[in-house]
Formats: C-alpha cells, sequence, structure tokens
C-alpha cells in the first residue's frame, strides 16, 4: 500500500511541477470572460438601460464598466495597447451616464476578454513581478490581473442580481 501510494505521488510530481500562477491566470481568466458574456448575452436588448435603484449603473454600464476595467488591467500588466473604443461604448468612456447598448456592450467584453486572453498567454514572469500603472494604483502584473479578475466577478455577481430582479435566470457558472 505505501509503495503504491509513493509511486502515485511520484507520478503525480511532474504534474503538479507544470502548473503555474501563469498557467492559473490564463485558465480562470478566459472561464471569467466566457461566463462574464454568457450573464451579459442572457439580458434581452431592452433590460440594457434597466437599473434597479437610481444610484445604481444601468445593465450596459455595468457591462461597459467590467470590460473597460479589464481592458486597461490586461493592458497594464502586458504592456500591449488596449482595444480601441467603438459606438455607444465610445460615447460612454466620454459620458458615464450614456446609455451602452446590448450589441455595442457584448461587443466590447467579447474582444476585451479575446485581448485578456492574448494579454496574459504573452505576459512574462518578469512582467507579472513589475510593479507599472499611474502613480495612484501603482500595481505588479499579477495584482493588476487578480484584482480586476475580482472586480469582474464582483459586477458580475451585480449583473445577475439584476437579471434576477428582471425574473431572468442567470446562466450557471462552470468551472
Amino acid at each position: 500500500m505505501k509503495l503504491t501510494l509513493f509511486v502515485l505521488w511520484l507520478l503525480a510530481v511532474p504534474v503538479m511541477a507544470q502548473s503555474t500562477v501563469k498557467d492559473a491566470l490564463i485558465k480562470h481568466w478566459k472561464v471569467s470572460g466566457e461566463f462574464t458574456v454568457a450573464v451579459a448575452s442572457a439580458m434581452p436588448a431592452d433590460g440594457y438601460n434597466f437599473r434597479p435603484s437610481p444610484e445604481e449603473m444601468n445593465f450596459g454600464q455595468v457591462m461597459a464598466h467590467i470590460a473597460m476595467a479589464d481592458a486597461n488591467a490586461c493592458s497594464n500588466a502586458s504592456g500591449l495597447p488596449k482595444p480601441e473604443l467603438k459606438g455607444s461604448v465610445a460615447e460612454w468612456a466620454k459620458d458615464q451616464k450614456k446609455d451602452v447598448d446590448r450589441e455595442a456592450a457584448l461587443e466590447f467584453l467579447t474582444s476585451t476578454f479575446a485581448f485578456c486572453d492574448k494579454a496574459i498567454a504573452g505576459v512574462t514572469l518578469e512582467q507579472l513581478d513589475k510593479v507599472v500603472g499611474p502613480p495612484a494604483r501603482n500595481l505588479t502584473g499579477y495584482e493588476w490581473l487578480w484584482s480586476y479578475f475580482t472586480h469582474t466577478a464582483h459586477h458580475r455577481g451585480q449583473a445577475e442580481v439584476y437579471l434576477r430582479v428582471k425574473g431572468i435566470k442567470p446562466p450557471a457558472y462552470k468551472f
């Protein structure tokens, strides 16, 4: 029995050694992006202006906020330029009281998560350790990716509540 456990442990060591923080970032950002787009897709076009209370961003603004923050984080961590803003997203970026329609939000989320997938796959370990960003928010590349992964989860949860308030069941999370 002890010999069997030891042999299994020896076989598992190389597999465990191949998993890195970068591998985890790549995997979980991809899942987060797919899930966020699924949540955004669950809201019909006429619900993108919905907000449960006047103090909240509307659904489309929440989606644009997620994508904008993630584009900034992935750009800061990797050094790659952010995707270009288009349509109602570009208008919203200039005046965050503006609405963001479903089509523009979904396009922005999809392109942002594709950008982040590329940025994270290409980021070096040195970039993950390097402190970058504006003076008021100097973070390591890793901190940019970790904190905005968490930020996405926070606002995606907010968006799921918006869906439930409208009687729409959010998609199930797939780990």
